[in-house]
């Protein structure tokens, strides 16, 4: 059933003001955008909510328009503390892994734009390599000083704001910081435990000596795991260390083979840069049967829609039939089949956010 107004002539006016705009092979979906502004307009809302809708559309299409630019280059986020100083070892520990990421690695680094832990980032990253996703606060507003003007999105909600550093990024950093930091922790675990987001790597990162991390964890355990609130392999989808080295190269073997994942009829597909071999297969289905909901785990070809959309068709190819609950050991899997190649210094992911993700059911 096609989303309209219902008003004919309205509904043609749409078609043609989106069909004059721009020939990008979008004009259904902006058509819709076009459909749900006017049917705002006619259920006639409050002027303050009409305020944040708005806001929040023009936030996420100018954050859009940013970083279409800079896909090429894979994004790794860091969270942490606005009030760490310069010379405090967590401040020093987070600009070391940012220049590694950066220099090492070849990743770009996307911060809050702010002091502390996020000009740590940008600083250790470098101009060339720096976003800032600054939010507007009644008491801090401006970005650090190691982020270029045109590549600082600034942002009134924190929602919109959110979505930004997630869909943006292959992996997440996170060193010690206040409520915004745990806030964010636990969101990320929260929308990849769900599979709300595919798989990335996250690094809980903190100086040497510091309890920060391992007290939350001390928490995690004892309250979530033990009281049955989360499963044991839960805990594998993230890794506390106080090394930016090893940091670094957790993130980097997390795409050592794996690159990306589709959901084609029903099954999951992900794509690596080379395909198990017979035996590693068999390995694979006789380590992990318990999240193989129907068959086994098979190498396959480009999937005819992969191919349509001229998807990822230079990666190799496994397929299976995911229960869709267990992404802790999902994880798992994935350690596994990055464990048969070595990691290369430089990665290519693929990108965490695509059409096909935005089209899923759930």
């Amino acid at each position: 059933m096609t989303y309209s107004i219902g008003n004919d002539n309205l509904d043609t006016a749409i078609s043609a003001l989106v069909e004059a705009g721009s020939e990008n092979g979008n004009a259904d979906l902006i058509a819709e955008i076009v459909t749900t502004a006017l049917k705002l307009h006619r259920d006639s809302p409050d002027r303050g909510e009409l305020k944040l809708i708005n806001t929040a559309l023009k936030e996420m299409r100018y954050s859009n328009l940013v970083f279409s630019k800079h896909r090429g280059t894979p994004k790794v986020t860091m969270y942490g503390s606005a009030r760490t100083a310069p010379d405090h070892p967590d401040y020093l520990v987070a600009k070391q892994f940012a220049e590694k990421m950066a220099a090492d690695r070849g990743w770009d680094v996307i911060t809050g734009a702010g002091p502390g832990i996020m000009a740590a980032g940008n600083e250790g990253a470098g101009l060339d390599a720096s976003f800032g996703v600054n939010i507007r606060l009644p008491f801090e507003a401006a970005a650090n000083e190691f982020v270029s003007p045109d590549k600082v999105i600034n942002f009134k909600y924190f929602f919109t704001r959110k979505l930004g550093f997630v869909k943006e990024s292959s992996a997440f950093a996170l060193f010690p910081g206040g409520f915004g930091t745990m806030d964010e922790a636990f969101e990320l675990l929260t929308l990849i435990q769900t599979g709300k987001s595919d798989l990335a790597p996250i690094v809980l990162v903190e100086s040497e000596g510091s309890t920060y991390w391992t007290r939350w964890n001390q928490f995690v355990v004892q309250e979530l795991l033990e009281g049955g609130l989360i499963s044991g392999d839960d805990l594998s989808l993230y890794l506390m260390t106080s090394s930016p080295e090893e940091a670094a190269e957790h993130i980097c073997h997390f795409y050592a083979n794996y690159q990306s994942q589709r959901y084609v009829d029903g099954k999951l597909v992900l794509r690596l840069t080379t395909a198990p071999d017979p035996e590693q297969l068999r390995e694979l289905n006789s380590n992990f049967a318990d999240i193989v909901a129907e068959g086994e785990i098979e190498v396959i070809g480009a999937t005819p829609q992969e191919v349509r959309d001229e998807d990822a068709l230079e990666s190799e190819r496994i397929s299976f039939v995911f229960d869709r609950r267990q992404f802790g050991r999902l994880r798992q899997l994935l350690d596994q089949l990055n464990d048969y190649v070595e990691t290369p210094q430089k990665v290519h992911p693929g990108r965490l956010f695509t059409a096909e993700q935005a089209e899923r059911a759930w």
